[in-house]
């Protein structure tokens, strides 16, 4: 009888042990006016990390109640939905971020994966989804950083659609949707935003780097550099995040202020490559907390143990 009792209480301390997350909010996590959480290259129908670092966002969503979530591309891996009821919706998204603070409005960039199926469908479910919001393929807006601030400074958010910018998705069969896109199109109308943009912040989303050492083709970053360089240091942006490389990075040239932040993966990690730009790189997967307080910018780099492993910090 002693030794059943023995037995009982330690299953019931090893199944106990079981269910406890061996992650939690870090500590030192920045907790801004205006926080927003930003994830990439997440869809692997919960497998790898996908399942585990949509528990830790849930965590960091409970702690900071952010305004939104970002998703820079690759949502939807291998060959992105066919429809707006693709059951890849529910194994890839719904059923992964579940967490009542994560209910707020995501907002979303098509990735190459999203070019292999049906890009239309993505921006259609804008209209099923009580938080996906994606308006069109590109698209932007302000917000203020304190709601409750008449004199709150205020963020630009711009979202490009980086793939039709790369000849490769032009010109290769598997991504239908971004054949004879005009780029010129995109181009001039990122201009005109950031011209007319008189928020203190600016920050760009897409889903390709403009600068990254990774084992991909140069030729994409080469097409992308001639294209929104440019504009980027002609407005002053102040960040350029983006995915596709499964590392977190930040890279900065020298040649102006901006960061370029590559957000690492939320489920499958790659090794990480260092260059003359690398200011820092990790092979973990994770997510980036984004924060702001008036003149200030936190960027934190969340890994899948819940720890922030690397912080950026802009002031003006």
């Amino acid at each position: 009888m002693k030794r059943n009792l023995f037995y009982a209480v330690v299953l019931s301390f090893a199944f106990g042990c079981a269910d406890r997350p061996d992650y939690a909010v870090d500590p030192g996590v920045y907790d801004g006016d205006l926080n927003i959480l930003m994830l990439s290259d997440a869809g692997r129908n919960g497998s790898y990390d996908q399942r585990r670092i949509g528990k830790i966002m849930g965590l960091y969503a409970d702690k900071l109640g952010p305004e939104f979530v970002i998703s820079s591309g690759d949502l939807f891996h291998y060959e992105g939905v066919q429809s707006t009821s693709d059951p890849l919706w529910w194994s890839n998204f719904e059923s992964i971020y579940p967490h009542g603070e994560l209910q707020c409005p995501w907002y979303g960039v098509l990735g190459n994966h999203e070019y292999r199926g049906n890009t239309q469908a993505i921006i259609d479910y804008s209209g099923i989804s009580r938080r996906w919001n994606m308006p069109d393929r590109y698209y932007t807006f302000s917000m203020p950083i304190d709601d409750d601030d008449e004199g709150s400074e205020s963020i630009r958010f711009v979202f490009i659609d980086t793939p039709p910018l790369i000849s490769k998705y032009q010109q290769e069969e598997g991504y239908p949707d971004a054949r004879g896109v005009a780029d010129s199109v995109q181009l001039q109308w990122l201009d005109s935003v950031l011209t007319a943009s008189s928020e203190k912040w600016k920050v760009v989303v897409g889903h390709h780097p403009v600068y990254s050492y990774d084992g991909k083709e140069d030729i994409e970053q080469t097409e992308l550099r001639s294209k929104l360089e440019p504009i980027f240091r002609k407005h002053g942006i102040d960040v350029y995040f983006c995915g596709h490389i499964h590392t977190f990075q930040h890279l900065r040239t020298g040649a102006d202020s901006i960061d370029y932040v590559v957000n690492g993966s939320a489920s499958l990690q790659r090794e990480p490559i260092s260059g003359e730009y690398t200011m820092y790189n990790s092979e973990n997967t994770g997510f980036t907390l984004l924060s702001f307080d008036p003149g200030v910018m936190n960027i934190s780099f969340v890994n899948n143990q819940g720890k922030i492993e690397y912080e950026i910090q802009r002031k003006k």
